[in-house]
């Protein structure tokens, strides 16, 4: 049995993860992923980067925005896989994020044959988009914008 192969070229990480090449290069470039390079300038990503690319998949088809992905992976060292301690930990610190997510969508199903078939989305009217809110009460406008 031959011996298994430590270091993958960007194509071959770029197969063997079911992504573009360009993803990995962009993925390194938002320091998700790391590589080492060769004396020809090539660039080298140790196998623990495939674990990393599919805890990177796994948690953008969960909604999660890849500046949250990275806070967690900043926690590992630049060749660390995530573990399934850190998914547990990781999927604790989004539960929160998710049920909000999870809120809004199973109200925009309910509401959306009212207000969409209404045509009108106005930001005076609309509760989809002011949910009762104070900028509700006052009207249609820009104010949510200077809110902050």
């Amino acid at each position: 049995m031959g011996l298994k192969k430590i270091e993958l070229s960007v194509g071959e990480l770029a197969l063997r993860a079911g992504i573009a090449t360009s993803a990995v290069r962009y993925y390194e470039e938002q320091g998700l992923i790391f590589s080492r390079r060769t004396a020809g300038n090539q660039r080298r990503y140790h196998r623990a980067m495939l674990r990393r690319v599919a805890f990177i998949k796994a948690s953008q088809t969960a909604g999660i925005p890849l500046a949250v992905i990275a806070e967690v992976l900043g926690e590992l060292g630049d060749s660390e896989s995530p573990s399934t301690a850190m998914w547990e930990a990781a999927s604790k610190r989004w539960i929160d994020d998710l049920d909000h997510r999870i809120a809004l969508l199973e109200k925009m199903r309910d509401m959306i044959g009212s207000c969409v078939g209404c045509g009108c989305l106005s930001l005076s009217a609309c509760h989809l988009l002011n949910p009762g809110d104070e900028l509700h009460r006052q009207g249609s406008g820009p104010r949510r914008l200077l809110a902050e």
